[in-house]
């Protein structure tokens, strides 16, 4: 199975000080930064777009944006987000009509290429031809674009469905997760997670990511051991 990764998502973190915060959170051990992209049409809140991702690029030229394009038509934006640095564009399944020609096009301008499917949209619209080709895929666990959510657990086996069809990609988590809900995440096959308040909130940034990231490697080490002794193979309703 593919490595733990913790993208703490910086839209938790104190927008007036964007770098430092990017940078508080490498040093405490985070190797992808998740960035909401917001355009106020695809979701109803807006965010941040390319120029503020460009002034983060500059400020901290090590960092790996993982950018979440909550957005209407995001073929218009690739070419955008690859000037800015973006190191991964993930489109949301929902918002377009031509996943495997954006995964295209997303691979020609040297990005990663995820997709992600919001609560309501079942794991079947990710076809095999689909995750083949996308190096990442996303399970949203609450509704993209609204804050104050809490977790929706009924999104978790949607996570274990695609774990069990694509067992080398990555698959990530995003909305309400934290060190209580990471359990039931990583046990079901998420190894990218994606946490908010949870880290930037934290006394201890570093102790919370240092926990995320141990709780996936827990659940990898269980997931392996059950799948040696022939018992991975159990039906998801």
């Amino acid at each position: 199975m593919p490595r733990a990764i913790i993208a703490p998502s910086v839209l938790a973190s104190d927008f007036g000080q964007l770098t430092a915060e990017c940078q508080r959170m490498i040093k405490n051990g985070a190797e992808w930064l998740h960035m909401d992209v917001m355009d106020g049409h695809f979701v109803p809140n807006i965010t941040m777009g390319a120029p503020i991702l460009t002034c983060v690029h500059k400020g901290v030229p090590e960092i790996f944006m993982d950018c979440h394009m909550m957005v209407s038509e995001p073929e218009k934006w690739v070419d955008d987000i690859a000037n800015a640095g973006g190191a991964l564009y993930c489109f949301h399944y929902e918002a377009t009509s031509d996943p495997i020609s954006l995964i295209h096009t997303i691979h020609q301008r040297g990005m990663r290429a995820g997709i992600a499917i919001s609560p309501d949209t079942p794991s079947t619209a990710i076809t095999d031809e689909i995750g083949n080709a996308a190096d990442m895929l996303l399970v949203m666990t609450v509704y993209p674009g609204l804050g104050g959510q809490k977790f929706l657990d009924r999104c978790v086996p949607k996570v274990a469905q695609l774990r069990a069809r694509f067992p080398d990609k990555d698959i990530e988590v995003d909305g309400g997760v934290g060190p209580k809900t990471i359990g039931v995440c990583a046990e079901a096959g998420s190894n990218v997670i994606v946490a908010g308040t949870a880290i930037f909130g934290a006394d201890n940034p570093e102790q919370v990511i240092s926990t995320l990231k141990s709780a996936v490697n827990t659940a990898q080490a269980k997931l392996t051991a059950s799948g040696a002794n022939g018992t991975s193979g159990k039906s998801i309703d």
